[in-house]
């Protein structure tokens, strides 16, 4: 049974990369940050520490070496990056899709796990918190280095959205001025709780190979 409970880990491993990858294709694009702004920031940042911190950790606590995590996302950003080859082949530009910043904050998670001697609790509370509160920020510097969103989405519109659903004017500030801040916040207490089930996923998976 070891060779199927492997195959399920792996599987289940490969499965979150590529979902993380559709995510950010799907919420990543110059028309999600157009249309809605530092409200897109916040809602970007939340689900990326959390689908790299339930993969991230499932990863580590299965094979149990610090530096895990950061395979991981090295793996996820693979992935993105070949994936944006498809909308270049579209004609689009290659910076079009924005791939998040997931190593950084891996590598605290995997940094956690090593300090505290391979303490599952304490990569799941204090691993957990620093990739939510670290990946808003470094994605934010990600994006101050990319091109003007603004200009590449009328530039470029994406085919699949209707006519009505043309980029509009940011609204900055219109909700609240620190979109890091409020996506830091809400980043480290949701991704906690996600750490937690990406943990016991990994205990269900072997109670159910057993």
């Amino acid at each position: 049974m070891v060779w199927l409970r492997r195959t399920t880990h792996y599987l289940f491993i490969v499965v979150v990369a590529v979902n993380s990858t559709l995510l950010t294709i799907n919420a990543g694009d110059y028309i999600f940050y157009t249309d809605w702004a530092w409200t897109s920031f916040v809602v970007f940042s939340v689900s990326q520490s959390t689908m790299l911190v339930v993969g991230a950790i499932y990863y580590m606590l299965f094979t149990g070496v610090p530096g895990t995590a950061t395979y991981y996302a090295t793996i996820m950003t693979i992935y993105t990056w070949v994936a944006k080859g498809a909308w270049f082949a579209l004609g689009y530009p290659y910076d079009f899709i924005v791939t998040p910043v997931w190593i950084p904050s891996a590598m605290l998670l995997d940094l956690t796990y090593w300090a505290t001697r391979r303490n599952k609790h304490a990569a799941i509370i204090i691993g957990g918190t620093l990739v939510g509160l670290s990946l808003p920020i470094f994605n934010m510097i990600n994006l101050l280095l990319a091109r003007d969103p603004l200009e590449v989405a009328f530039k470029y519109p994406r085919p699949t959205l209707p006519p009505y659903m043309t980029p509009i004017e940011p609204q900055v500030g219109k909700f609240y001025n620190s979109p890091v801040a409020l996506g830091s916040g809400a980043g480290a207490v949701l991704s906690v709780p996600i750490a937690a089930l990406g943990a016991k996923l990994n205990t269900w998976t072997y109670r159910w190979m057993a």
